[in-house]
């Protein structure tokens, strides 16, 4: 397996991570268990970064350029239904 699969298969995995310690930080009853978990999620997004700048700095994750007018007009949509 080539290390581009491999980073974008780790990545996968933390952005699931990610997402299950986020909902446990909002689900947690007690102010210990809140606390385990923004821990643990602010670890996983560490991670998270770290891959993700490892691939882009090896061009393996690539973003888009979007127009600033395509941003403004979203921007005002959602800022309308607030």
């Amino acid at each position: 397996m080539e290390d581009r699969d491999l980073m974008e298969k780790e990545l996968l995995i933390i952005k699931g991570v990610c997402d299950l310690y986020l909902h446990g930080t909002i689900e947690s009853t007690t102010a210990e268990v809140h606390c385990a978990f923004k821990d643990a999620l602010n670890e996983s997004l560490n991670i998270q970064n770290k891959i993700y700048n490892l691939m882009a700095e090896k061009g393996w994750y690539s973003t888009q350029t979007v127009e600033q007018t395509k941003i403004d007009s979203t921007k005002q949509k959602f800022q309308t239904l607030g």
